[in-house]
């Protein structure tokens, strides 16, 4: 499970974005237990709680919840609710900067559409 971490985000986030990674991608069911704090931060080599921070952030999110005496677990609805935060930063990091360059370059929205349809077919979808 060795992660190289990168010096650009807190160790924390990372491990929080890791977990998400895992839980949207399918790795980690609803109401599935996570690795542990401790089998985190062994697996990692970081402080036990920097991974205790970086599951609070998923706490706070609630996509994960703490059954008592047993551990973290997967919350109904994770998934779905990591696409929709993921959905939304898209709109905010790349289709209203797109669309402003559009505008900017004078492209109209048939234009637009009609270049975003090539890119999906030339991605075989």
């Amino acid at each position: 499970m060795g992660v190289q971490f990168n010096e650009e985000k807190p160790i924390y986030m990372q491990i929080a974005e890791m977990l998400e990674n895992a839980i949207f991608c399918g790795a980690y069911q609803e109401e599935e237990q996570i690795p542990s704090i401790t089998e985190l931060a062994v697996a990692h080599k970081i402080n036990p709680a920097t991974a205790l921070k970086g599951i609070n952030v998923l706490v706070d999110e609630d996509l994960l919840y703490k059954k008592r005496g047993l551990g973290m677990f997967v919350s109904k609805g994770a998934s779905a609710k990591i696409r929709q935060k993921r959905q939304k930063n898209f709109y905010v990091q790349y289709i209203l900067p797109m669309v402003q360059e559009a505008v900017n370059l004078d492209i109209t929205n048939e234009q637009l559409d009609a270049m975003i349809e090539r890119g999906y077919q030339e991605n075989g979808h």
